[in-house]
């Protein structure tokens, strides 16, 4: 027998997140509206040898306050984050999971690049100490999929379930596709997101190499990330996870959900140009914006805020500019643009999920939260990005925008739910 497919409309009831601002969305929420940056010298090793010394790291964070102890240690701290996030996403939701249909339950959580930790350390133990001294541990705990494994074990989620690698788009795929499921009638209700812990040695010497990351301010290190300012240099690496809680419009009304917005469209398409380099022409990401409007059957003139890449790259900011002229055409012009990163950093697999919570957010407040460090105008960068300071506005149509190393976009659009 097929499955009957359907177009349930679906809704975000929950929010979660764990990033360089502390634990829970509040202090997210509240911290980039006040134009706070995140951002401090790397603390967790020595960067004395590395051309970038600047990071946002998760302080203060507990793993023991979200699961056992014992099991935690044998996962990396990207599962730990991705856990943390959703548990305090479905608390946000007021979702009882034990009172949820498991088997309508779940669980789409991204990441880039996976346990980088774990990788770092258990290569240390091979080379030091031999074969013989590697965890058992080491595979499970390392492998892209894993945290969307272990939440839905740590929740009773036994509906779909697996993990999406894109890099930097990976959490706004997972979202994506969460919201396919649901729309179809796969599920009732799915934690969605992403979750990236690579602030290690290793992986701060990969993106050192590869001459992405700012290097320019690593003595005021608040003002590195700066996207669309003629300053930028490079991104600033951010760790931590933003997670969703996506209901079916039926599923969260029969329980009497907080509804904060809803999600109505998604699309993905590839540039298929460079392994990292955007594509100056910026025609698949101008295609994934138009596309995820007609997804939500609306117009472009409907789109009031752009939660963008952003990543304070020179390449990324001129040529996502310029595919957000190519989609919007005059109304480009009209349409509030700002880049989170630029208080959080870039938290590569995760980014979507704590940027789509930005979108959402704005929507539920009608508050936007600006770009900071934006201090030098670029010529050809003339979109309003809402420079330095929060703007309270009526959002009614939010899209948030991430796009990856290999050249993958998704694009994802919310609206005020009525």
């Amino acid at each position: 027998m097929s499955l009957e497919r359907k177009n349930h409309r679906v809704v975000v009831t929950g929010i979660g997140t764990v990033n360089s601002h502390g634990v829970g969305v509040d202090a997210f929420w509240q911290a980039i509206l006040a134009g706070q940056s995140g951002i401090g010298p790397v603390t967790s090793f020595d960067v004395t040898d590395y051309p970038s010394k600047v990071g946002a790291e998760v302080h203060d964070f507990q793993i023991g306050d979200f699961m056992d102890v014992k099991e935690a240690r044998r996962n990396d701290r990207y599962t730990h984050f991705a856990v943390a996030s959703s548990k305090l996403a479905l608390s946000d939701a007021g979702v009882d999971a034990t009172k949820v249909a498991s088997d309508r339950f779940g669980v789409l959580v991204g990441s880039g690049i996976g346990g980088m930790q774990t990788i770092q350390t258990q290569s240390r133990r091979l080379f030091e100490k031999g074969p013989r001294k590697v965890s058992p541990f080491m595979i499970p705990s390392l492998i892209a999929n894993i945290a969307s494994g272990v939440v839905a074990i740590e929740v009773g989620a036994r509906g779909p379930n697996y993990g999406i690698v894109s890099a930097c788009s990976s959490a706004t795929h997972t979202i994506g596709e969460s919201f396919r499921i649901l729309r179809d009638g796969e599920a009732d209700i799915m934690i969605a997101g992403g979750s990236e812990a690579a602030i290690t040695e290793l992986g701060y010497a990969g993106f050192c190499s590869m001459k992405a990351m700012s290097t320019q301010y690593n003595d005021t290190p608040s003002r590195a990330s700066r996207p669309f300012d003629q300053g930028r240099d490079g991104f600033v690496m951010g760790e931590g996870a933003g997670v969703l809680v996506l209901e079916t419009l039926e599923h969260a009304q029969a329980r009497g959900a907080r509804i904060y917005a809803e999600l109505s469209g998604y699309a993905a398409t590839c540039d298929a140009y460079h392994i990292t380099s955007p594509d100056p022409e910026g025609k698949a990401l101008s295609a994934a914006i138009n596309k995820v409007i007609n997804d939500a059957g609306l117009k472009s003139e409907d789109v009031d805020y752009i939660n963008a890449h952003g990543t304070s790259t020179p390449y990324n900011d001129k040529f996502e500019t310029g595919a957000i002229k190519k989609a919007l055409g005059e109304h480009a012009s009209k349409v509030m643009v700002s880049s989170t990163k630029s208080m959080t950093g870039h938290l590569l697999g995760a980014a979507g999920g704590v940027e789509s919570a930005a979108c959402v957010k704005a929507i539920h407040e009608g508050k936007v939260p600006p770009t900071i460090n934006y201090d030098e105008p670029e010529e050809g960068l003339d979109l309003d990005y809402v420079p330095n300071q929060m703007r309270e506005a009526e959002v009614n149509v939010a899209i948030c925008n991430n796009s990856g190393f290999g050249g993958h976009n998704a694009t994802l659009l919310f609206k005020k739910f009525v």
